[in-house]
């Protein structure tokens, strides 16, 4: 009706510019110092967003009945001195005779099994029949001077880790002095996870202790080297016992915030599910200081101008007597600039069931460039692409364009937190000005903020949401597009 249509436009014109200007200068605050995941300045920022979901009316998402959700981060590290590996009768010394072989953490476990050799790089299809990977220790023998980190022998590594084995060992033809050096990094090295970490069974093993032992099971080092380009071939040593005994200890822990907040539905039966909008509140801290002396990456482009806009949706859809249909979920994120953290652990953790979750709206960086067009990253994958520039085509007086992603190689589509959703089946856009000069660094500031386009983009935005959350058909995926992006993670 006619009363209903102004209504709606009355309320997305309370998304102003003067509005994305006050909020983005609350958030980009030097005093928030950058907002690192974790800090004392991101809980300031997350308690910032929650009072003002609570101010507009919307109900806590977060947990126990509020409107933060708390994630947990560790810094871990492998504890050499007391982490053990045996070959057969020969006990091994971390850092001397063997070092982590990639930069992640070992599994805190006792593993203890056979030995099955491998040499060789020429990879057949599957494993041999009569090869029973699980539950053994296996060695591989690569050719000489080979890159432990090139792909001939990643190639071999990722087809045994597949198998299920107790742990990889990979021999070591490098030199003292390049060893030394290159243990002695992975020994020191910090991993940082949230949740449980993702361990990782792979070793390299100097020479001089694999020598030896394969002598004594009447096998040659030397030759099996040289098998370079050939087939790999399996060798199962069943009477010869490998044992592997990491310790690893928690250097740190702490968690870091999401912010959530909900507006129900009007439809009884649509109203069990939601169309989630989000951007990532956190940014890089305190940083390197340019040529100013400015130290403190305020990220006001990355994300306070998507965070913002989050905000003023909400208030906007707040502010409408006739709910949508569906619910709405607001959400800011923290941890997206450390690797998608806080979306990553929302989705695992998530405040309503993720089926119920029809669309991810994400919106990271809308602040800046062109002030007539904003990338809608994603439309390609589902009807959303469809639904959004139908919207767009009824809203000409936004004087606002929405195109497709102009830079496909930078792979912006796995860069941000709307990545988490689509990987677990929830059709996505992603709302995006692309880089600039001001990009991760100190001037990345709210003077430099075009506002009045962020305002537009969130009228935009928040007539797309009403759309999605008023049609009665969820949003579908594009078949292809579903094959290829939803997975696991």
């Amino acid at each position: 009706s006619l009363s209903t249509q102004l209504a709606v436009e009355r309320a997305a014109a309370t998304i102003t510019g003067e509005d994305v200007r006050r909020r983005i200068g609350v958030i980009a605050a030097d005093s928030m110092r950058g907002r690192y995941t974790p800090s004392p300045e991101l809980d300031e920022t997350a308690e910032w967003i929650a009072s003002e979901f609570h101010s507009i009316g919307l109900h806590p998402g977060g947990d126990g009945g509020s409107f933060l959700q708390r994630y947990p981060i560790r810094t871990l590290a492998l504890n050499p001195a007391e982490s053990r590996a045996r070959f057969g009768p020969t006990d091994l010394r971390f850092g001397r005779d063997v070092a982590p072989a990639y930069p992640a953490i070992l599994p805190s476990t006792h593993l203890e099994g056979s030995l099955l050799v491998v040499s060789g790089t020429r990879l057949e299809a599957a494993l041999p029949e009569d090869i029973v990977v699980t539950g053994k220790h296996v060695l591989v023998v690569p050719p000489w001077g080979a890159d432990l980190s090139g792909a001939a022998v990643v190639a071999v590594v990722r087809t045994v880790l597949a198998a299920e084995p107790l742990a990889v060992w990979i021999a070591s033809d490098r030199g003292s002095a390049d060893w030394a050096a290159a243990a002695n990094e992975e020994l020191r090295r910090q991993h940082t996870f949230v949740g449980d970490p993702e361990a990782l069974a792979a070793l390299v093993v100097r020479d001089s202790v694999v020598r030896p032992v394969l002598a004594a099971l009447g096998m040659n080092l030397t030759a099996l080297r040289s098998r370079g380009g050939e087939v790999v071939r399996w060798d199962d040593v069943r009477s010869f016992s490998v044992a592997l005994e990491a310790v690893v200890q928690v250097l740190v822990e702490t968690d870091a915030p999401n912010v959530a907040g909900i507006l129900p539905g009007s439809d009884p039966v649509l109203r069990d599910e939601y169309v989630v909008f989000s951007a990532h509140m956190d940014h890089v801290g305190v940083g390197m200081p340019d040529t100013s002396g400015d130290s403190i990456y305020n990220g006001a482009d990355d994300d306070a101008s998507g965070t913002a806009t989050v905000v003023e949706i909400a208030e906007a859809f707040a502010s409408l007597e006739l709910r949508p249909r569906r619910s709405l979920l607001f959400l800011a994120v923290s941890g997206e600039e450390r690797g998608l953290w806080g979306s990553g652990w929302f989705v695992n953790h998530p405040s309503v069931p993720l089926e119920s979750m029809v669309a991810n709206l994400n919106i990271d960086m809308v602040g800046r460039n062109w002030s007539d067009t904003i990338v809608a990253i994603g439309r390609e994958h589902s009807d959303l692409g469809e639904t959004l520039a139908y919207v767009n085509a009824r809203h000409p007086e936004l004087g606002m364009t929405a195109i497709g992603d102009l830079w496909p190689t930078e792979r912006f589509y796995m860069r941000s937190d709307h990545y988490r959703f689509a990987r677990r089946g929830v059709p996505v856009l992603f709302f995006f000005n692309g880089t600039h000069a001001d990009y991760h660094r100190p001037s990345d500031e709210v003077d430099k903020i075009d506002a009045d386009k962020t305002a537009r983009v969130g009228r935009l935005i928040f007539y797309l949401g009403l759309e999605v959350a008023n049609r009665t058909a969820r949003p579908a995926w594009d078949p292809a597009s579903r094959g290829a992006i939803v997975g696991g993670g």
